[in-house]
């Protein structure tokens, strides 16, 4: 069964404020900047490791050829960087008890 429900950075803002007594706007500003220095930290290549819950690996992808599916012409695959994530093995095992 698959969810539809999104968790947004508000509601992540409005859990901070709940929990730990912050104004709505210092946790909000708090979830952005978090956002922010995990954003900046990507840009300048490096990967961002949340213990307990998982990592954003960049990885660089090599120039290849590629095949259109409709036409079955092959067209050159630019070079290019990519983020993946992998969760870790708490969060794996935390969402297949659900």
């Amino acid at each position: 069964m698959r969810s539809t429900e999104t968790l947004t950075r508000a509601e992540i803002a409005e859990a901070i404020h709940r929990r730990l007594g912050l104004s709505r706007a210092e946790s909000l500003g708090m979830v952005e900047a978090i956002l922010q220095h995990m954003s900046n930290a990507l840009t300048d290549g490096e990967n961002v490791k949340i213990s307990g819950f998982g990592t954003f690996l960049l990885r660089d992808k090599g120039e290849r050829i590629g095949r259109n599916p409709k036409t079955g012409i092959e067209v050159p695959i630019t070079p290019r960087r990519v983020m993946t994530f992998r969760a870790s093995q708490m969060l794996k095992d935390r969402i297949a008890q659900v």
